[in-house]
Parts: structure tokens; C-alpha cells; sequence
């Protein structure tokens, strides 16, 4: 379980770091860089940490993709991007591939 939150942490600070990229202007900005390479740092170590026990087939399509999910939603809400029926389906498509390998796929037996 200690690893499933590693895995939660990174998504969550993958998320912070690419919505801070765009706050950044071309990483220009201080402080949102700072956020950058903080935020990529601590995802990139916290999903090393679950590579412990989580395949990394399971552990980085779980990342990816509800980074993915999460990014768009974040750019929509801080940024105002908008969102289409298409880009919901996409994104609700890619959580329901995330939820049938975690919880349906032999290959997450860990």
C-alpha cells in the first residue's frame, strides 16, 4: 500500500511541475521554474520508489495516464482551456484502461 502512495505522490507532483511549466513562460519566471524542477525531482524519485514492488509496465501507464487526466483538467480549470466532449471521453477512456490494468490485469500482481 506505501507504494501505491508513492505512486499517488508522484502523479500529484508531475501535475504541480507541468502546470507550473506553463506559468514558467518558457521557464523564465523564478519561482514557477523552481516549482518546475522541484516538482519533476520529487516525481521522478517518488516513481522510482514504487518501482520497488509495482511493475513498471502498471506503475508508469498509471502515471502517464492519470497525469494526462489531471494535467487537462488543471489547464482547464487554471487556465481556462477548454475541454470538449471528445477530450472527455479521451480522458475518461484512459481511466478506465488505468482501472482495468490495477485492477483486473494479472500483470499488476505485485
Amino acid at each position: 500500500m506505501k507504494n501505491h502512495l508513492f505512486l499517488l505522490g508522484a502523479i500529484v507532483a508531475e501535475v504541480v511541475a507541468t502546470s507550473a511549466l506553463k506559468a514558467s513562460d518558457g521557464l523564465s519566471r523564478g519561482g514557477p521554474t523552481a516549482l518546475v524542477v522541484i516538482g519533476y525531482a520529487l516525481a521522478f524519485w517518488l516513481l522510482s520508489l514504487t518501482l520497488r514492488t509495482i511493475p513498471v509496465g502498471i506503475a508508469y501507464a498509471t502515471w502517464s495516464g492519470l497525469g494526462m487526466v489531471l494535467i487537462a483538467l488543471a489547464g482547464w480549470w487554471l487556465y481556462g482551456q477548454r475541454l470538449d466532449g471528445w477530450a472527455l471521453l479521451g480522458m475518461a477512456l484512459v481511466v478506465a484502461g488505468v482501472l482495468v490494468m490495477n485492477l483486473l490485469s494479472p500483470s499488476s500482481a505485485h
